[in-house]
């Protein structure tokens, strides 16, 4: 079977297609795709996602399952399973050696993303999280051309100028490909100190509302920066995190909540 009637036939199967993007390195754009995939596992839905970070990936770690591999099977590669049945796939689960670094020119790197985004047995799925890497190059604009009918992007950043103008770019790369924006997640918007509770910013920017202003798109939610979550990230214990009650569960399940509501409002 060719390359793209397999690409046909693998997508058609997902009912929902989601990308994640930041345009900026550091913002927790990872950490965020995972908790979006997860929150919607625990609702019921058959949810994969997607690494697509080929240099830095870190969703096998973020889910606790960064000892497994994937193998091909009669039906193509299959998928790694995580929490809750999540169907997690990532080039770091064909890596013999896992700190080889991966040394590829844009080309390589964009027949890799179609390949593997042919061969893989997601089989049927409601949702695919696709985590892209920082920027606006080969790879996002890979996955953006190559799955054609993606629902829409959530945009991360960070309450600093800085990651302002970066994702106001990826906002506008969205845009020129034709990918609706969802919304924007505000990460690291403030921090919660663990002994006493109280809350205090470490930047003093309001990005998200900037944003949202200025390129007219909605804010899903803002995440504070709390030192349990990253270190639940540390051990690969995002899924046991999200069980619990906190502030960081709360904002996710409205984040999740928007998204859902969007997407059950294009079905119609």
């Amino acid at each position: 079977m060719a390359l793209e009637d397999k690409l046909r036939s693998r997508m058609k199967n997902i009912k929902h297609k989601l990308m994640v993007m930041s345009g900026k390195g550091g913002v927790g754009k990872s950490t965020i795709a995972t908790l979006i995939a997860l929150k919607f596992a625990m609702k019921g839905w058959k949810v994969g996602i997607m690494d697509a970070d080929l240099h830095g990936p870190s969703v096998p770690k973020l889910l606790g399952v960064e000892d497994s591999y994937m193998y091909k099977e009669q039906y193509g590669l299959t998928p790694v399973i995580g929490p809750f049945g999540i169907k997690v796939v990532s080039i770091y689960f064909l890596l013999s050696n896992r700190r080889s670094p991966i040394i590829w020119r844009g080309p390589l790197k964009s027949a890799f993303i179609r390949q593997i985004l042919a061969e893989v047995a997601w089989g049927a799925l409601d949702l695919l999280v696709i985590d892209l890497p920082p920027g606006t190059g080969d790879e996002p604009l890979t996955i953006a051309q190559t799955v054609k009918d993606i629902d829409g992007s959530v945009v991360v950043t960070i309450p600093s100028k800085v990651s302002r103008i970066v994702v106001e770019r990826a906002i506008e790369f969205s845009r020129a490909l034709k990918v609706p924006i969802i919304g924007i997640v505000e990460n690291m918007y403030e921090v919660i100190c663990p002994v006493c509770g109280h809350r205090f910013k470490i930047f003093k920017g309001e990005a998200a509302s900037e944003i949202a202003e200025l390129l007219r798109v909605k804010v899903l939610g803002r995440i504070p920066f709390d030192p349990e979550l990253s270190e639940a990230c540390d051990k690969g214990a995002l899924a046991q995190y999200l069980g619990r009650d906190t502030i960081v569960r709360r904002e996710v399940e409205l984040i999740s909540k928007a998204i859902e509501d969007y997407l059950r409002g294009i079905e119609h």
